[in-house]
């Protein structure tokens, strides 16, 4: 009786706001880092000016610039449909191999499967700096047509950086190719968790590994799916560091390459070009509608993911 006594006075009550401790440190991390700096933004797209000493408060207008400007209407809109070509290229190539690498990896079968793994994710641990400049020589037909011509390849050794009709689609693939690891390894780690008993049973049933992956394997990852094409969205919409590696921040060449974090970049923080002087609320104008581009995009991948189907 008096241990029992003695654990109810030392034993802690649970009270209903003990769980707002927890969540403090990371609310305020989440504040200071996050929100305010939104909430920063929002606030300066409506202001014009270099700096705080000569900003200037003009409401919309800013929004009204990049589609009604001649010269930014056009910059922006070119942009824009330069990320979107960026992503949905990033999207099929580099999820769709992803997924594809996944299921070959875990196939029971499958010998040497670390091995596969490590190649595969080895891309993503190189600095964007690094595979810029490794693809600018093995993209140079100068560097390396010589070599591509011994082995019967020289029908490679196009400037595929330099071309304006094909820098895009080179970059984006570049990018798919450092990145691939990633999607790659959380789809494995997916089709690892589905219950074995799921797979025996298509199996026992006569279910062929098309009619497995489709019936079986897809609806139980689709979560994962959504997640990874979640990150491909958001990461392909502030995609900047890639195109400055490979080409330059006036997406190289004649603008071919410009998305719109390295738009963003000219407008607000460098200067565009011919005035290049830097305009942070017009800056800010372009980070606003890309957000609100990225909500409208995250919600219903969300909802289709992770709802009740």
């Amino acid at each position: 009786m008096e241990n029992k006594k003695i654990n109810k006075h030392l034993s802690v009550e649970p009270k209903s706001w003990y769980w707002m401790l927890y969540i403090l440190p990371a609310l305020f991390v989440y504040i200071i880092f996050m929100a305010y700096p939104l909430i920063d933004s929002l606030r300066l797209s409506l202001y014009t000016g270099s700096n705080s000493l000569n900003r200037e408060f003009i409401g919309l207008n800013n929004f009204k610039k990049l589609f009604t400007d001649d010269f930014f209407s056009l910059r922006y809109k070119s942009a824009f449909g330069h990320t979107v070509i960026f992503f949905l290229i990033n999207m099929i190539f580099q999820n769709c191999l992803g997924i594809l690498f996944a299921v070959i990896i875990t196939t029971r079968t499958m010998k040497l499967k670390t091995f596969y793994q490590t190649i595969i994710f080895i891309p993503t641990t190189f600095a964007v700096l690094v595979t810029g400049y490794l693809w600018k020589l093995l993209l140079n037909p100068v560097w390396a047509g010589e070599t591509l011509s011994n082995i019967g390849l020289g029908f490679l050794a196009q400037p595929w950086l330099g071309s304006k009709s094909t820098a895009l689609v080179t970059v984006s693939l570049i990018s798919c190719w450092q990145w691939m690891g990633i999607p790659t390894m959380m789809f494995v780690a997916a089709l690892k968790n589905i219950p074995h008993d799921c797979l025996e049973v298509a199996s026992i049933e006569g279910a062929n590994a098309w009619q497995t992956f489709i019936k079986i394997k897809v609806p139980l990852i689709k979560p994962v799916i959504g997640m990874i094409t979640i990150l491909t969205f958001v990461n392909n919409f502030n995609a900047f560091d890639i195109i400055f590696a490979t080409e330059t921040v006036n997406g190289a060449p004649n603008y071919a390459t410009d998305l719109l974090g390295t738009f963003f970049y000219r407008v607000g923080i460098a200067g565009e070009h011919p005035i290049a002087i830097a305009d942070p609320g017009l800056g800010a104008a372009v980070a606003t509608i890309t957000f609100i581009v990225l909500l409208l995009g995250v919600i219903p991948i969300l909802k289709f993911t992770n709802g009740d189907n």
